[in-house]
């Protein structure tokens, strides 16, 4: 084990945390109304008595960022925390399907699927994950029968007072940053490089998402408002529902 130098932390996010912030930028450039019109509830903005094509738009648009960025930030962070964990055990990017990280330490070997926060899936995608932690042991078993092995869900943020599950171990928040790190204070140390130039790439953004507002609403009046400016309901759940 070695001691994780704070620089390296803080270089790593600003030569890195850029990649995130394209991406949520570049997720919203090829945004498509027709996909997000789909993609939601009709019936929900009427019993919510959603009046205007802005309220629609706005819905919308926050849904679809809302869900995109913790997909796009959770993949950022399985890759920082690899890098820590690299940094202190050696550990890698793991080629066994279902497993993102693999290290020794003290004789036994660790496998980890990384997820963002704790109420991450269902029971079947829990039933999948435990599934292939075994296939995972059993593989590295191959090679060597008497590797001590244990599985791990790590969660990048929340808690969870009861880490043992049985087949696996989940450790969250502070109890996953200090596992593969081996520094109890990191989950809170952290924060402030995340913070690297981030009002400028927010600015961009928020340029970016203010005339996607724009434009979508513009687009969702021309085809989906009444020349009173009514919204025209039984058109947008015809778009949304109709056999095709």
């Amino acid at each position: 084990m070695k001691q994780l130098n704070p620089r390296d932390v803080t270089l790593y996010v600003e030569e890195n945390i850029g990649v995130f912030h394209e991406k949520r930028i570049q997720s919203l450039d090829r945004l498509r109304l027709s996909q997000v019109l789909k993609r939601k509830n009709p019936y929900l903005f009427k019993a919510k008595n959603v009046l205007t094509a802005e309220q629609i738009i706005k819905g919308l648009v926050d849904a679809h960022i809302s869900s995109n960025e913790e997909t796009i930030f959770g993949d950022w962070l399985e890759g920082f925390a690899i890098f820590i964990n690299d940094k202190v055990y050696s550990g890698r990017k793991s080629g066994i399907t279902g497993i993102d990280l693999e290290f020794d330490n003290n004789g036994t070997r660790s496998i980890v699927t990384i997820k963002s926060g704790p109420n991450w899936g269902n029971s079947s995608q829990i039933a999948k994950m435990v599934a292939d932690f075994k296939t995972a042991k059993k593989t590295l078993r191959t090679s060597n029968s008497q590797l001590n092995i244990i599985a791990v869900n790590g969660c990048c943020y929340g808690r969870d007072n009861k880490p043992d599950k049985g087949d696996y171990f989940k450790y969250c928040g502070q109890r996953f940053w200090e596992f593969i790190s081996g520094n109890s204070e990191l989950f809170t140390e952290i924060i402030e490089p995340l913070g690297h130039k981030a009002k400028d790439k927010n600015d961009n953004f928020v340029k970016l998402y203010s005339q996607m507002i724009n434009k979508f609403t513009r687009e969702f009046s021309n085809s989906f408002c009444k020349a009173s400016g009514e919204i025209d309901w039984d058109k947008l759940v015809r778009f949304n529902s109709s056999i095709e």
